[in-house]
Parts: structure tokens; sequence; C-alpha cells
């Protein structure tokens, strides 16, 4: 995908870090020879490991199955196998001299930066729907054999506040996403085609294949991506000049390479959209979109250096040759990608009366079109519930999402067949204190969707809000080691410790945590206090001494790294 930014922002993660990684996304040295990956690091949702996928796709399935009561939950799409496409000659993707591991080992540091940045959306709900459209095409991708993806790192794909349309590739198969795109795009397929288009970037490691394109200079843009991750959490305009000062002497070597890399990226994409059982219309369909927005735009509000990558007419004219002829299967009236959609909307805003303002728009456009098809209106009734919830009118929230669950289709039982409603629906028992309601809808929704990580942490979340330490921490402990490399597990059940009055093991909890997170100084010193919390055993302590040298040395070798950074 081409960056448009849709305004400056004085504060903004796009117009520093994730655009200069757009422009120079390459390893340095000092990465490639010596940074050993987080203990026990691995992606979101797994992806490079086929039982986790199929557990991924498994939940998905079930939740569909659950709620197939509701008058617009059709069968699934059929998929199918779509033709194979010739790719611009730009060399073989297992030739580039960047390692799958190096790539990752850089993702991970640039993450690191992304996760502390106020623009970064944590939301699970969000995440969790990014991530099976991605296993989905992925899935497609491997029955397929599309290059690169029986070696395919693990992916994590995420979302950025921000109301301009962007997504953007990093290294090591971390794909971002705009709160933008998600309202932006008009159907599934659409968003699909997105992401099929990022996730053809990193199969054909266009990352890894720059370096041996685009020579020297492009280590002077790498260290403008890891400089900006680091200035983004001090001054938004900090990490700008960081950026552009980079980009000066990369963006002349790139951009030819850019353009072919756009042209592989979209071909891949296609063929991954359709064989996932998209409709092969909603590649052109968002290329049109994007089309009329960046015509809007072009009156100087995008910054130069965002047009490096255009979206040229040969590119949509290619899609839309691409799509004419082939079957558009029917695609199903998907509520969680309206639910999502409208939940992204929400989150774009960061104050109540933003909150307000949103919930307001979302009535009139009820009431301005009140034949609009059911799912649209209980999409609508979902994000108004959501905005009133945040801005504490919490006895609208509840009438809004009444409403929303009556029209998405009111079956029989306590779960509604909609991960989206449930969650929200315990979100609100929790916040009007109504704790034995929460726990009750909170455990039937784990039930529904014991694989889904929203569900899991609302989970959670009830039992320590409802004083059910004992309860939450042999779950957290289990979620720690299924998904060790998630540090919100580790959160968690350092809460749950805290609630019980477990010093020792709240502060190792916390070190964990903080581990995941990369912020390794932090992690040390929590495991310090845990070896002076005076409420351990010997042979506890010994675990404690174990870990901290582990961290210590971890620490050392980054600083290290740091220091070898070309100034």
């Amino acid at each position: 995908m081409t960056p448009f930014l849709s305004r400056p922002r004085a504060r903004k993660l796009t117009a520093a870090v994730l655009l200069s990684i757009w422009l120079a996304p390459l390893p340095l040295p000092a990465l490639a020879q010596g940074a050993a990956p987080a203990p026990g690091t691995t992606a979101n949702l797994g992806l490079g490991s086929a039982a986790a996928a199929d557990q991924v796709q498994s939940n998905l399935n079930r939740s569909v199955q659950i709620g197939r009561q509701s008058p617009y939950l059709p069968k699934e799409p059929a998929v199918v196998d779509a033709p194979t496409y010739e790719l611009p000659d730009m060399g073989d993707p297992s030739t580039a001299s960047l390692s799958p591991e190096m790539e990752r080992r850089l993702g991970d540091r640039v993450m690191r930066q992304i996760r502390r940045d106020p623009d970064y959306v944590p939301d699970p709900l969000i995440t969790d729907y990014l991530n099976a459209i991605g296993y989905k095409l992925i899935d497609a991708a491997r029955r397929q054999h599309v290059a690169g993806s029986t070696s395919a790192s693990s992916f994590e794909l995420f979302a950025v506040r921000d109301p301009g349309i962007n997504a953007f590739a990093l290294p090591g198969g971390f794909i971002g996403v705009n709160t933008g795109t998600l309202v932006a795009t008009e159907s599934e397929s659409e968003l699909a085609s997105v992401l099929g288009h990022e996730i053809g970037h990193v199969l054909q490691r266009h990352i890894a294949r720059g370096i041996d394109k685009s020579g020297e200079s492009m280590w002077i843009a790498l260290a403008s991506i890891l400089l900006a991750g680091l200035a983004a959490t001090k001054s938004g305009d900090a990490a700008q000049a960081v950026a552009m000062g980079g980009q000066a002497a990369a963006v002349s070597n790139q951009l030819a390479f850019s353009r072919g890399a756009e042209r592989e990226a979209d071909r891949v994409g296609f063929t991954l959209l359709t064989g996932a059982g998209y409709n092969p219309e909603g590649m052109p369909d968002f290329f049109r979109r994007l089309q009329r927005v960046t015509n809007i735009a072009d009156t100087g509000v995008i910054p130069g250096y965002a047009r490096t990558h255009p979206l040229t007419g040969e590119r949509i004219a290619d899609m839309e040759d691409r799509a004419r002829g082939l079957p558009h299967p029917r695609q199903p009236r998907r509520p969680e990608f309206g639910f999502t959609r409208a939940r992204a909307r929400v989150l774009q805003e960061t104050s109540t009366s933003g909150y307000i303002d949103v919930s307001n728009a979302m009535r009139s456009q009820l009431s301005s079109a009140p034949d609009a098809p059911v799912e649209k209106r209980a999409a609508l009734w979902y994000g108004i519930a959501v905005a009133d919830q945040m801005a504490g009118r919490l006895d609208a929230a509840e009438q809004a999402l009444q409403e929303a669950r009556r029209l998405y289709g009111n079956i029989p039982g306590i779960t509604s067949g909609s991960v989206d409603l449930d969650v929200t629906a315990i979100e609100l028992a929790r916040a009007r204190n109504r704790m034995p309601e929460g726990l009750t809808l909170a455990r039937a929704a784990l039930a529904a969707y014991p694989l889904s990580r929203a569900v899991g942490i609302t989970y959670a979340q009830t039992l320590l809000a409802a004083g059910r330490a004992d309860d939450a921490i042999p779950y957290l402990k289990d979620k720690t080691r299924e998904e060790t490399a998630q540090s919100i597990w580790w959160d968690l059940l350092a809460r749950a410790y805290a609630d019980k009055g477990k010093r020792v093991e709240q502060h190792r909890a916390l070190a964990e945590k903080y581990a995941r997170d990369g912020a390794w100084g932090a992690a040390v010193e929590q495991l310090k206090l845990a070896r002076d919390a005076g409420d351990a055993d010997f042979y506890t302590l010994s675990e404690v001494d174990a870990r901290l040298h582990q961290m210590e040395r971890q620490y050392k070798e980054e600083k290290a790294e740091d220091k070898a950074l070309p100034k």
C-alpha cells in the first residue's frame, strides 16, 4: 500500500516511524550479527505454526456456528484455487542476503517502539479480527504454493490510530493498518485486498531484497527507522526530523525498486484474495476509492515524500484486468466487519467529547437511513454502544447494545453469537459494577470462544475486578505458557499476584512483561525488587537470580547494539 497521510499531526507515529520504515526498511549490521531475540518470542497468532493457525481458524468457525441463527450469517464463501499470474522479474526472494531471522529481529526492535506510541491500538477485538483475515490469506498462500509462503515467518497484524488511509509492512511479518483504512473500506474483500498486498511484500521479501538493490546508502535510512522509533516515544517533531534526514539520501536509490515491488505485491495480494474466497473486485474497488481520496488531497496536504509509491493508473488497470471474467463469489454479510469498522471509528477518538460526537453522528446515520440493511444498522448501534461506554454514558450504551443484539439476531442463551457483542456486554457489566452478571457472561463467552484472545483477556480482567485472584492466577499461568511472548498475560498475572500480596511473584511477572516489551532495564529492576521482596524461599530466589543474569546479559547486548547505530 502506498502510504497516504490525511493531515500533518504533531505526534503521529505514521509520519515518523512508519513513513521512515516504508521508505527505508533495512536492518543494521549490528542487529544482523549480534542481537538475540527476546525469550520465547513468537508471533501474535503464531501463523508460522500450522497447529496454532488451525486453532485460530477453528475458533473462527466455531463462533460462526454459534451465531448461525443470525439472519445474515450464511455459509462461508468457497475457497478456490486462484490462477497463477506472472510477476515482475525482481529476482528470487530466497536469494536475499538478509535472513528471515534477522528480519524478525529487526521487526521486533521496531515494534517495541510502536507499541509504546500512544497511537498504537492494542484493542484485542480489532487485533483478533485483523489476524483472522491474515490467517485466511496466509493459508491461501500456502495452498497455492506462493513463493515465500512455505518458509514465511509468523505474522502479526495490528492497528494504528490514524484517520488517514494507510497500511504498511515491517521487517519480520509485522503489518500495521490505520483505523482510517478500516473505516474507509466498504467490504471485507476490500480490507482483505489491503492486507493481502502487505502480506505480498513480506512473502516476496522486498525488505531483504532491497539491500541488494539499493546499496550502501540504505544503511543510513535504516538508522532513521530505529532512531525515529526511539524519538517517537519522546517527541513527534524530533522523530519526524530524524526520519526525514535519513530519507534524503535513500529515496532516489529506492524509487525504481519500489514501483516494481508495488506491482509484485499487488499481484501476489490478488492471488491471495481470490484464493481465500474473497471477491476479486475487492482490490480494484479499493484502489479506485484510494485514488479518489488521493485526487481530493492532492493539493499539497500530502507531503512530497509520501508520493514515492504512487497509485498509478497502470496498477489499477492491471487489477481490473485480472478481476474481469473471474467468478465473483457471493460474500456473506459478516457482522464482524461492520462491528470492527464501527469500533475502529470510535477508537480514533481520544476524548469524551470525541466519543459523544461519534455517537451522535452514528445516530444521525440511523435516522437518515431507516431502511438500511440490517447488518449496517446493527453495526451502527454497536458503534454507538462502544462510543457511549467510552464517554461514561452507560445507560445509553446498554440500550444501544441491546438494539445491536436484537438486529444481529437474538439467539437463545447467554451468548449472542458475536464476540464483539459479548465482550462489550461484559465490559458494560463491569463498568456498572454488576460483577456476578459480568462473571456469568465472561464464563459463557469463554466456553463459546475458547481460542479468542479478546475473550480470554476480558475473562481475566473480570475475575480480577470481581476480586477472584485465586481463580485468575492458574488461568493466567496457563496463558503465559501457551502464549509466552504476549506481555498482556504477564501484566494481568502481576496484577493477580499483587492482589494476593505475593510480592516476589508480582515482580517476577512484571519483569517478564517488560522483557516482552523490550524494556530490559525495567525488567532487570523488577527482578532486583523480587530478589529483595522477602517472601521467597531459597529455590525461588535461585530462579530469580538465574533469570536476572539472563536479562542483564540481554540488556548489555542491546545497549551495545544501540551504540553501533550509524550516526
